[in-house]
């Protein structure tokens, strides 16, 4: 019989898991290690609690790993963009000093 506890853990988890990926979207880096860190401990406890898993279970497990990889992608795809930012900001100033250098001296 299942316990209510292991489905408010999971069901706790999935919910930390949408937010986590809202939180994504914007790019709050921080606020995602701090929901990732709760909702992991929050599986650890339901894998110590119940070694077996109902089809329910499952359900959910799948859900929240499929949030997990959106939001993986989201921040992945963010952190590309900042690179390619940063990359853009490099070539400017070498520019900018490569320019300088040449008008002093002329």
């Amino acid at each position: 019989m299942k316990d209510r506890d292991d489905d408010a853990g999971l069901t706790r988890a999935l919910a930390l898991s949408r937010e986590l990926l809202a939180v994504a979207e914007h790019g709050d880096v921080r606020a995602v290690a701090d929901l990732d860190a709760e909702r992991l401990r929050l599986l650890h406890s339901q894998r110590l609690k119940s070694r077996h898993m109902d089809a329910d279970e499952r359900l959910v497990l799948q859900q929240i790993s499929e949030l997990n990889d959106k939001a993986i992608g989201l921040l992945e795809h963010r952190r590309r963009g900042t690179e390619r930012e940063m990359d853009t900001v490099a070539v400017g100033r070498r520019a900018l000093i490569a320019y300088s250098d040449t008008r002093l001296r002329r």
